[in-house]
């Protein structure tokens, strides 16, 4: 009898959408319990589809993300947190994508260039490893043009997002664009239980 297909998942997380995410967590007590998303999202794709469970596994995830570098981070005493975060994607096999950031003059982050090369990377990493499915994490709207190319090289594109905060940040043209909106809020209010699965204790 031969095997079951098995169907490749690409996770692509927009570093500081999910630190927002982690930051609005940390208010009860808890952050991202990224194994257990991993699981949710392989889980909640394969019963949108209409295949078992174990046929849909995330393949990689790669991570996005501006970095102070380390002398400033040191100063501004966020070393040993980034670390420690760092030390929590790598558990899961994490691929990092770092660029360096500073801060201007009037205080505000410059962090110029990390869109574009999520956009880039995802597109050719999609291509190259021929997921069948791209999970963005995100809710930023420069990533609508993305999402629409990944729809011309024949890929689903799930589009993840987890609001903590009264206002929907999350671009409606970037909605529209993706093949499926996994609106984790939405799935917390159907059951509330499944926070306790893709959230852990600090």
């Amino acid at each position: 009898m031969p095997s079951a297909r098995i169907y490749s998942i690409g996770l692509f997380i927009d570093g500081g959408y999910y630190a927002l995410i982690d930051k609005g967590l940390k208010k009860e007590g808890r952050r991202v319990n990224l194994k257990g998303l991993t699981r949710y999202i392989q889980q909640s794709i394969a019963k949108r589809f209409g295949q078992e469970p174990e046929s849909c596994l995330v393949t990689e995830i790669h991570f996005y993300r501006g970095r102070y570098r380390a002398a400033d981070a040191k100063r501004k005493n966020l070393l040993e947190n980034e670390r420690y975060f760092e030390d929590r994607l790598i558990e899961n096999d994490v691929v990092f994508h770092y660029k360096h950031v500073y801060d201007h003059p009037d205080g505000s982050v410059h962090e110029k260039g990390i869109d574009v090369w999520y956009a880039m990377e995802t597109l050719e990493l999609a291509l190259y490893r021929d997921f069948d499915f791209v999970v963005l994490i995100t809710g930023d709207a420069d990533h609508e043009m993305l999402a629409r190319k990944l729809k011309v090289l024949k890929k689903h594109v799930v589009l993840l997002t987890w609001q903590y905060d009264e206002r929907d940040s999350t671009s409606k043209a970037l909605k529209e664009e993706a093949t499926y909106h996994l609106d984790i809020n939405e799935q917390l209010a159907a059951s509330p239980r499944l926070k306790d699965s893709i959230c852990e204790a600090i």
